[in-house]
C-alpha cells in the first residue's frame, strides 16, 4: 500500500509525526516562528484538532515600547526576539503551562527561536527549558542595539508604553 503524500509536507511546511505529538499531548502550545521581517509568538490550545489561537505578538510590537522606526529592519535580530518574547510571556502569564513548538526551524544553540525561549522564562512562565540552549546575553544586545536596547527592556518590565 503506497502512502499518499500530503501537500503541506512535500513543500516542507508541516511535519504530521511532529505535529500529531504535540496534538496527542493535550497541552496548549507557545508557537514561535520567524520570518524575513519578524518574529512571531502565539499560544495555541487545540481540541479536535482545531486550533484555537488565543494570544498572538509580533516583534513589531516593540515599536511602541521605543524601539526606533529607523531601526525597523532589525526587529529580527536576537535582541529582539528576546524582548517579544519578554513582552509575550507577560500576556500569557496567567494562562496554563505550555509546550514549545518551533514547527520545521532548526533547533540550534543561540538561535532566535531559543532567544525568544529565554524572553518568555525570564517573564515568569514556566517552561520546560534547557538553559544551555539559550544565546549569551552580550549576544541578545549586541552593539547596534545596545543604546536602546535597556530602555525597551525597562519598559517591558515595568509594563508602560
Amino acid at each position: 500500500m503506497k502512502l499518499i503524500d500530503k501537500k503541506r509536507r512535500i513543500e516542507n511546511k508541516t511535519n504530521y509525526l511532529k505535529r500529531r505529538r504535540l496534538l496527542e499531548s493535550k497541552n496548549p502550545r507557545i508557537i514561535i516562528r520567524k520570518t524575513n521581517k519578524y518574529i512571531i509568538f502565539q499560544y495555541v490550545e487545540t481540541k479536535i484538532a482545531q486550533d484555537n489561537v488565543k494570544f498572538m505578538l509580533t516583534s513589531k510590537a516593540l515599536l511602541n515600547y521605543g524601539w526606533p522606526k529607523e531601526k525597523e529592519g532589525s526587529l529580527k535580530s536576537l535582541g529582539a526576539a528576546y524582548l517579544a518574547g519578554m513582552l509575550f510571556g507577560k500576556l500569557i502569564k496567567n494562562e496554563k503551562p505550555a509546550i514549545i513548538d518551533t514547527g520545521l526551524i532548526r533547533n540550534t544553540k543561540g538561535s532566535k527561536i531559543h532567544a525568544g525561549i529565554k524572553g518568555i522564562v525570564e517573564s515568569g512562565v514556566k517552561l520546560s527549558h534547557n538553559t544551555a540552549m539559550f544565546p549569551e546575553e552580550k549576544r541578545i544586545s549586541s552593539e547596534n542595539i545596545k543604546e536602546f536596547f535597556e530602555k525597551v527592556k525597562t519598559k517591558i518590565i515595568k509594563g508602560d508604553k
